[in-house]
């Protein structure tokens, strides 16, 4: 790493019946905040899980980066990453988002910082798609449902894994932005929507979740239609359409 990595930044992980892995997360992000020392800051958004999951955390604000905040009920992950950015530290430079269920590899995190650190980018994405990217354990229906929603994006923006749930964007990028997102496809309205400039794919091999279930549904399917036709209809306004950035 080259660049200056005390870049701050709060990534903000929603969750829901997470109980069986958040404190292994926790920790493990820690860890690598430590080891690249990283001006990290977590926040937990946690929907009033049943099995205890925001209890866990509560108790964790005592000796690690976290903090959580308390919904009173399961009201989506895209409204849970953008209440958790609400609450962010004033001095954070950068927001993100990563799922709960170690899907999304930490070890890449480190990359991203350093890229919005460079000045050269404003996102940085954690990206299935580009090169040293994959997924692993997916059956092939999946990576199939997972390609044609990344393919009917095409037309808004170069970024190849536009479903991605896992980035850093600089908050001033997201300035005056109206998000206003269906579904848990928070990324896509950032991608879309963000002033940010440049973007950076960073690879990373995407992991089946090892505890709990998917959230992935026919309902989840069905509003990132909708969240498609959103944004589609937004770029036919006057004035609607926005460069497209340049990715790397």
């Amino acid at each position: 790493m080259t660049s200056n990595m005390a870049l701050p930044f709060s990534i903000v992980i929603p969750t829901y019946n997470e109980a069986g892995g958040i404190e292994t997360l926790l920790r493990a992000l820690d860890g690598i905040f430590k080891d690249y020392s990283l001006d990290g800051e977590i926040i937990v958004v946690d929907d009033n899980s049943p099995d205890g999951t925001g209890a866990i955390v509560d108790r964790l604000t005592q000796t690690l980066p976290v903090k959580c905040l308390h919904r009173p009920g399961k009201l989506g992950l895209s409204s849970g990453v953008i209440d958790g950015w609400k609450m962010a530290r004033k001095e954070s430079v950068a927001l993100g988002a990563m799922d709960a269920d170690f899907s999304h590899d930490i070890n890449a995190l480190p990359k991203m910082v350093e890229a919005l650190a460079s000045g050269r980018y404003g996102l940085a994405v954690g990206s299935r798609y580009v090169a040293g990217g994959g997924i692993a354990n997916w059956p092939r229906r999946r990576i199939v449902t997972s390609r044609v929603a990344c393919w009917l994006a095409r037309p808004l923006t170069k970024v190849k894994d536009v479903t991605s749930g896992y980035f850093l964007v600089r908050r001033e990028a997201l300035d005056g932005v109206t998000l206003d997102p269906i579904g848990f496809k928070i990324g896509l309205e950032v991608i879309v929507k963000g002033q940010y400039g440049n973007v950076l794919e960073v690879p990373y091999v995407f992991k089946d979740r090892i505890v709990g279930e998917s959230k992935l549904n026919q309902k989840e399917i069905w509003n990132y239609l909708k969240q498609l036709r959103k944004l589609y209809s937004a770029r036919l306004l006057p004035n609607g359409a926005a460069a497209t950035p340049e990715t790397s």
